[in-house]
């Protein structure tokens, strides 16, 4: 607490994990998704975390798995959540979409459907499964038709980063309102596999830069590429954004579906858990000044390797935790994604 008793930290948005069953289990993913976790929050359970979420003033929650849509409470979830004014959004690969769950998006008022889509078809289906990416232009069309605002959030890696052109020219046949390109985090499967998940960042930037202004959506880079890069202000969606920090435990946090509570929902390694909400109130977690301490306690004196040098280091503060802790082999504060750091993937 500050001397005045003020909290100085505002819980703004959330990444909830409501479980990890899925129908795929990607060569990539960084969650290893497939099987839910044995005791998985129950429903009663996951109610009580929206009134928490709406206790600390959450603004804004994603829901992922997993695949959501294959725990069949979810609209129950979605509904508590929506009903206390809590905008919410579900990211999903869309291979499940059906009449059913697009009606229950409708009447549960989600704010925005996100689908995951990695590239040309070739590319996408070789990492999923085979069909999927028709089931993801398709789960796009559906939900478009009957106004769910989509957007598409792509995962970079060294196999679809340059086919970026050609998945745009494929996406503007389709009424998106948002394209996100991430990097892929090596975690999960995807260090387990060996994937090559490098790519050029610097080629990326240039390519949103060059085509976003004439683009029939947003596109933009997500918090894991960049950062204060000539394109910086074109690159981060509509309004001049400027990447000003990693938010984990500062104004985000991510919760999985047994109830670990993290800064952020990629920052996923046990090392990062804070608390479980069996255990300990959302409340309690956030504003224990224990609580977060890479980010909370953070100083330009920790930045290391080319972040520590840049004039930027003590805005951008290393870039992304999530990723810098699982491409730097632990080391939290010096980004590879930066072109300014002078380092390349």
């Amino acid at each position: 607490m500050t001397q005045n008793n003020v909290f100085p930290y505002r819980l703004e948005s959330c990444v909830w994990e409501i479980t990890l069953a899925c129908c795929f289990n990607c060569v990539y993913c960084g969650s290893r998704g497939g099987k839910a976790r044995e005791n998985e929050l129950t429903l009663n359970e996951c109610l009580d975390v929206a009134e928490q979420l709406r206790g600390l003033g959450c603004r804004r929650v994603s829901l992922i798995g997993g695949e959501v849509f294959m725990r069949r409470d979810w609209p129950q979830i979605v509904r508590a959540l929506t009903g206390h004014g809590i905008k919410t959004c579900v990211i999903t690969n869309g291979f499940t979409m059906s009449a059913g769950i697009v009606a229950a998006l409708k009447d549960t008022q989600v704010e925005s459907v996100a689908v995951s889509l990695d590239g040309p078809e070739r590319v996408h289906d070789a990492l999923r499964h085979r069909g999927s990416y028709a089931r993801a232009l398709e789960a796009i069309s559906v939900l478009t038709q009957n106004g769910i605002p989509v957007s598409v959030i792509s995962a970079l890696r060294s196999d679809n980063w340059a086919l970026l052109g050609e998945l745009y020219e494929t996406l503007k046949g389709y009424p998106i309102f948002a394209w996100q390109l991430q990097a892929c985090s090596p975690m999960g499967n995807a260090a387990e596999n060996g994937l090559d998940v490098l790519f050029d960042a610097e080629s990326v930037m240039s390519f949103v830069a060059r085509t976003a202004p004439d683009a029939p959506f947003y596109i933009g880079v997500a918090d894991n590429i960049g950062y204060y890069s000539p394109e910086e202000g074109r690159i981060r969606g509509p309004g001049g954004f400027r990447f000003e920090g990693c938010g984990a435990g500062l104004t985000s946090i991510g919760i999985d579906s047994v109830g670990n509570v993290r800064g952020c929902e990629s920052m996923y390694d046990d090392s990062f858990i804070e608390g479980n909400l069996r255990e300990r109130t959302l409340h309690d977690i956030w504003e224990d000044e224990r609580s977060f301490a890479y980010n909370r306690g953070f100083r330009r004196s920790m930045l290391t390797g080319g972040c520590a040098e840049c004039e930027y280091g003590g805005v951008c503060a290393g870039g992304c935790r999530s990723y810098n802790y699982f491409a730097n082999g632990g080391r939290l504060y010096e980004s590879p994604l930066c072109r300014r750091s002078g380092r390349k993937p």
